[in-house]
């Protein structure tokens, strides 16, 4: 058949375009906050094999984490996928990324003939487990984290498994999950809608020809972007600090990364062997992290599909860090992005100096689990508010304030100062940018903030995960660092908590106050060659203090 060029670009606006009003649809009919205003999940197409025909990425250390996951179903179920069912999964062992990352998985046919699949993966607010909320510290094997769900259908021909949906759900805590797992079947049950009625339009093969085409074709501008880095092997490496178990620890992150020609190899075998704590990821989660990194450094323009990553090779030996043995806890898995990212980045910047950035802001969270008080009911909340730090700067740009970490790139969203204080017993009392807490350079980091909040639960307990509270971010080219992370308690009677950077404090009483300061990212080049009308204008506007401009940017008095 012969192939239309345009038809192909159409093909490529239509997919996307099914995977948006997916990820509209989850975002208005979803309950926990986590999903409806953090938007932590992804929507996404694919085709009969599995293959990404594109999607919409929120979060994008979710992002390539469906396609693996798919093509399990596929082998798991064979000839017994049928119209109508609906499979749920969030296995790590079986290519998921993430315990609370729940997947939905909708099979689409066309005049009986599988054709394609919808699916959406979203972190859920609670996922059974030792710890309400999921983030378990103490943990040392997958079970005291979560239920396992391997791949399994909640409808089959279109009829409700009750009795599935009720062993699933009879360990998970919070009925929110239920009501969006539905939304997450809704807005599936909407991505089959549009492709069926795509391929109802133009026809099966017109469909399968261009598909492969758009493949095709996406694939010789990822090996174009390729080809642009010199042939070379590259080194990098990163520090993960703290396992939870063991204070003190430091487990290396190492890549070797080969640019031959049109093909890149990212090979990961060097890096530590995994832990005995939950300090440990997994290969999805791993090569997602890659990914999405490398992605940074290339023409943002490339649909996102399955031609964009083969060429594309991981090595990420089983029993390392980055892809954790059976029964192995690796609930902090995807947060091992910014290392990843660092390792990349240094290995990398000798070759294409260009297209790097400086450190990024590492993640340190606060989870806060209890029972509102007003409504008797227990809530969880990741406090995205707090933990959202800035980018590091790159050559010609400074870096992007309050974005959060390099695995969210700008896909978490702020919660609504309003609707926080509704859905959570808090009170937000501070919330604002930290002047100096982008690191200096000819192009200065991203801002991270201070935030604070008066804890009002009766019985609170905060799990506190991340890093980011040992090393600052690096600068690059002559660029600084940026300043550490840091969370706080000040209780009424004056006590003060400083929590470990992987943690749980059960109890926290009533108008505790609660302090966090998020780093910004690193600067990039000289910070005394900065243009002297934007230093002036960052001194006005309280980005950089007068003290910093002048000892660290030589502005004069």
């Amino acid at each position: 058949m012969k192939v239309d060029k345009i038809l192909v670009s159409i093909f490529q606006r239509a997919f996307k375009s099914i995977t948006d009003e997916m990820s509209i649809s989850l975002t208005k009919t979803t309950r926990s906050p986590i999903l409806c205003e953090a938007k932590d999940f992804v929507t996404g197409l694919y085709d009969a094999k599995g293959q990404m025909l594109e999607q919409t990425e929120n979060l994008p250390i979710l992002s390539f984490s469906l396609g693996p996951v798919c093509k399990v179903i596929l082998e798991q179920y064979g000839k017994e996928i049928h119209e109508g069912d609906v499979i749920i999964h969030n296995d790590v062992f079986t290519m998921g990324n993430q315990n609370n990352d729940v997947a939905i998985f909708k099979p689409i046919f066309h005049e009986n003939e599988l054709v394609g699949w919808s699916a959406a993966k979203g972190h859920q607010a609670d996922i059974g487990g030792a710890v309400q909320g999921g983030y378990n510290p103490n943990a040392t094997e997958v079970w005291q984290e979560a239920i396992r769900i391997p791949a399994v259908k909640l409808y089959e021909k279109g009829n409700f498994r009750k009795d599935v949906w009720n062993l699933i759900f009879a360990n998970i805590r919070l009925q929110m999950v239920q009501e969006d797992i539905k939304a997450q079947i809704g807005a599936c049950t909407l991505g089959e809608r549009r492709l069926q009625a795509f391929v109802a339009k133009y026809g099966l093969e017109v469909f399968e020809a261009h598909k492969i085409a758009l493949f095709d074709s996406t694939e010789k501008m990822m090996r174009a972007e390729i080809k642009n880095i010199p042939n070379g092997v590259y080194k990098g490496g990163s520090t993960v600090y703290y396992d939870g178990k063991h204070k003190g620890s430091k487990f290396p992150i190492r890549t070797e990364i080969t640019v031959r020609n049109e093909d890149i190899t990212f090979d990961f075998s060097k890096s530590s062997p995994q832990t005995k704590g939950f300090v440990n990821g997994i290969y999805t989660s791993t090569c997602s992290a890659i990914t999405l990194t490398f992605l940074q450094m290339i023409n943002p323009n490339i649909p996102h599909n399955e031609g964009m990553i083969k060429p594309l090779k991981y090595i990420v030996p089983e029993g390392t860090i980055l892809n954790a043995s059976y029964p192995a806890a690796t609930t902090f898995g995807n947060h091992l992005c910014p290392q990843i990212a660092d390792a990349i980045f240094k290995a990398l910047g000798p070759a294409v100096p260009e297209r790097i950035t400086a450190g990024w802001n590492h993640l340190l969270c606060s989870l806060f689990t209890g029972n509102h008080p007003r409504t008797g009911k227990k809530y969880v909340d990741i406090c995205f508010l707090g933990l959202k730090g800035g980018s590091g700067a790159m050559k010609n740009d400074d870096g992007y304030d309050h974005i959060g970490m390099i695995d969210a790139s700008g896909g978490v969203l702020d919660q609504d100062y309003e609707m926080y204080e509704q859905q959570t017993p808090h009170l937000i009392v501070q919330h604002e940018y930290l002047c100096d807490s982008g690191g200096a350079g000819q192009w200065r980091g991203g801002l991270g903030t201070s935030t604070q909040i008066m804890l009002r639960g009766d019985d609170t307990t905060m799990v506190v995960f991340g890093d980011g509270d040992v090393e600052t971010n690096y600068g690059l080219f002559g660029g600084k660092g940026s300043v550490l992370n840091k969370i706080e308690l000040k209780y009424k009677n004056g006590k003060k908590v400083i929590p470990m950077s992987k943690d749980m404090i059960h109890g926290i009483p009533n108008n505790t106050l609660y302090h966090q300061i998020a780093s910004g990212g690193g600067g990039y080049g000289n910070p005394k060659k900065r243009d002297r009308e934007k230093l002036k204008q960052d001194v006005k506007n309280e980005v950089v203090s007068k003290k910093v401009a002048e000892k660290i940017y030589g502005l004069k008095k």
